[in-house]
């Protein structure tokens, strides 16, 4: 038999657990990750509010304080795969001497494809299936304004010469965005092969 001192402890346990109250970065990253998994794997149209929140193990009060509709996680999403996007190749850029350009080209090249490869399955869910009405949205501003940054300071030092360094960015990044896009419809999702590809297109575009 149970005493009831040790009944009274496993009862507290149980109610601490159940009533913890996470961090609101913690809470809005659940319901993000719940999200994209559930647009993944269902779609975004068979996605409800109350799919969400069961996935993410919360009330449907805590999605409605974070976020007004199902759109707005989807915009949240954008921005967070930018930004984490950008980071990853940032990484691999700073990775590389600061004055050695091409290299740093090389490595946001090979850096954004290894990582529109990882995670194409989402980008294609948030990007193509729900279409936002502004042109100029920032989660494509931030890697353009990355790129055009490497290939700004590459002119600046006359690595290769460029009259527009933000219209070249726009040229690649979408050059780049379809050729992937290509390979991943033939099954061929290689980053080595794709670089190689666009490597030859590209080193004649920024040849001086």
């Amino acid at each position: 038999m149970v005493s009831r001192a040790g009944s009274g402890k496993s009862t507290q346990a149980r109610r601490s657990r159940t009533w913890k109250v996470l961090p609101a970065e913690v809470r809005v990253d659940d319901l993000m990750s719940a999200a994209a998994e559930l647009f993944i794997g269902k779609g975004i149209e068979a996605t409800t509010v109350n799919d969400i929140v069961e996935r993410a193990g919360v009330g449907k009060g805590t999605f409605y304080h974070y976020f007004e509709t199902k759109e707005d996680v989807i915009l949240a999403l954008r921005e967070r795969f930018s930004r984490d996007f950008t980071a990853r190749v940032a990484q691999a850029v700073d990775a590389c001497p600061a004055d050695d350009h091409r290299a740093r080209f090389a490595a946001w090249l090979r850096g954004t494809v290894e990582a529109y490869i990882a995670n194409y399955e989402l980008h294609d869910v948030v990007f193509h299936e729900f279409r936002h009405s502004n042109r100029n949205a920032k989660d494509k501003e931030i890697v353009i304004d990355q790129l055009g940054a490497v290939l700004a300071a590459g002119a600046a030092a006359g690595a290769w010469t460029l009259l527009d360094a933000r219209a070249a960015a726009i040229v690649i990044y979408d050059g780049m965005h379809g050729v992937v896009d290509d390979a991943i419809a033939d099954d061929q999702r290689d980053a080595e092969t794709i670089c190689c590809r666009l490597s030859g297109l590209f080193e004649r575009m920024l040849s001086k």
